[in-house]
């Protein structure tokens, strides 16, 4: 893709794709070559910089070009991990679900496609040659269309691996609804070994890709004494370190940035420091062989998750309770939705509807729009008159996202009304917090 001219510089010292070269202007570049796509100047020789990021230098600029590290050696014959290896035990399993940490570039297009396996992707990073590794593909898929019976699948293909000896698994995934999977993972298994969801907010060939950060830094925590399911991603914008955050108590906060998730209310489980191999606990964490593994997959996904919003129609309310199992109701502050209580004729309440649906016997839960902070019903009126329609969710700090899988799986469990309000407002895995602290 390179032009005529820069294919020609590259050739005096037989630079490939992959290489480590040095490349010198006014100024002494040291990176990756990258490939060149169509889309842009091709004349620009494009290497990834050790910051993840990458550069373009003009070749008519370029006065010298030195090759540090060929790496066609090591890519000529890959030793593809997994593909023929024996089940052994202390092994950490990759298991592949998609996403752009198992995707790739198509240069021509600039489009992104479900492409490398997590074979391929091992055989790319020479750090995890030394690891015991076993990889295999569940599934292709980006994280928008998974649903609650993917969960389940992941759930159980996880507990395979565990009840075979496996010392840690990690999950390739796509990151838009990784927060999901974790959640559900968390209400369905418990382990008595790491379980890391990773992904990448970049793709695998683009500068300043994260893939091989997070998925290092992932198989370190798998390793570990850590036995907590959870997501680990970058942690700061630089390729410094990574965030192990707690599977219902995360979330995905920007589009693209490389530290997109966050832990919601409380501390991060661990801090990775990738390149030193070093992981700093951020708190108190259930360790490794305490707890023995447990599943249990039963779902209901008939939920829906609605925001209020001003001006929303009661008659909505009415027709979700028609049509759903159970209704997330992410509202404004600290739980309100509209009640009038000061009788305004300009105003359709919405708290009578949600006492009709609830009679009716379908649960109606509380989460915060807000994201961070706790429900309390308790400090105005609006939201006085919202817990004496039995709606569920007063002194939760839970996401609305958790708030949904959680209610999922209750339902999975109970129709009883008294009892999903008991197992709703039990903390079963981290998603409803003690106190409320600075963070």
């Amino acid at each position: 893709m390179y032009s005529d001219k820069a294919k020609k510089k590259l050739a005096t010292v037989d630079a490939r794709i992959g290489d480590l070269i040095s490349v010198a202007t006014d100024k002494i570049y040291q990176g990756v070559l990258m490939p060149r796509a169509e889309t842009g100047d091709t004349n620009c020789i494009v290497i990834k910089l050790k910051s993840g990021y990458n550069v373009g230098i003009d070749t008519d600029k370029v006065k010298k070009i030195e090759i540090i590290e060929r790496t066609m050696k090591r890519i000529e014959k890959p030793k593809v991990i997994g593909m023929e290896q024996k089940i052994g035990k202390e092994d950490v399993v990759i298991l592949g679900c998609g996403g752009t940490i198992a995707s790739k570039v198509e240069y021509k297009t600039g489009g992104v496609s479900p492409a490398i396996s997590p074979e391929e992707l091992a055989a790319s990073f020479p750090a995890l040659e030394k690891k015991k590794i076993r990889s295999r593909i569940l599934f292709n898929l980006f994280s928008e269309d998974f649903s609650p019976a993917i969960w389940q699948e992941i759930a159980e293909e996880t507990a395979k691996e565990i009840k075979q000896g496996c010392r840690g698994v990690v999950l390739m995934h796509g990151t838009d609804m990784m927060h999901y999977t974790s959640t559900a993972l968390s209400f369905m298994l418990k382990t008595p070994v790491p379980i890391i969801l990773t992904g990448a907010q970049r793709s695998s060939d683009r500068g300043s890709s994260d893939n091989l950060m997070n998925i290092l830094s992932a198989v370190e925590l798998a390793e570990s004494d850590i036995a907590e399911i959870g997501i680990c991603m970058h942690g700061s914008s630089n390729d410094d370190f990574c965030y192990f955050h707690p599977g219902t108590k995360v979330r995905k906060m920007h589009t693209s940035r490389r530290d997109a998730f966050q832990t919601i209310n409380r501390k991060p489980i661990a801090k990775v420091w990738w390149e030193e191999n070093r992981i700093e606990a951020l708190g108190p964490y259930k360790s490794r062989g305490k707890q023995k593994l447990e599943v249990d997959t039963r779902l209901n996904p008939n939920v829906a998750l609605i925001y209020t919003y001003p001006g929303m129609q009661p008659e909505f309310i009415e027709k979700l309770g028609g049509m759903f199992d159970g209704i997330v109701l992410a509202s404004g502050g600290l739980g309100q939705v509209s009640s009038n209580p000061s009788n305004d004729p300009r105003v359709k309440p919405l708290v009578p509807a949600i006492r009709s649906v609830v009679e009716r016997g379908v649960p109606v839960v509380i989460a915060p729009q807000t994201i961070f902070g706790r429900i309390d019903l308790n400090v105005y009126s609006a939201g006085r008159m919202l817990n004496e329609t039995g709606a569920i969710g007063n002194y939760c700090d839970w996401t609305p996202e958790t708030a949904l899988v959680k209610l999922m799986w209750t339902l999975g469990h109970t129709t009883d009304m008294k009892k999903i309000k008991e197992m709703m407002l039990t903390n079963y895995a981290g998603e409803i917090s003690e106190r409320s602290e600075i963070v």
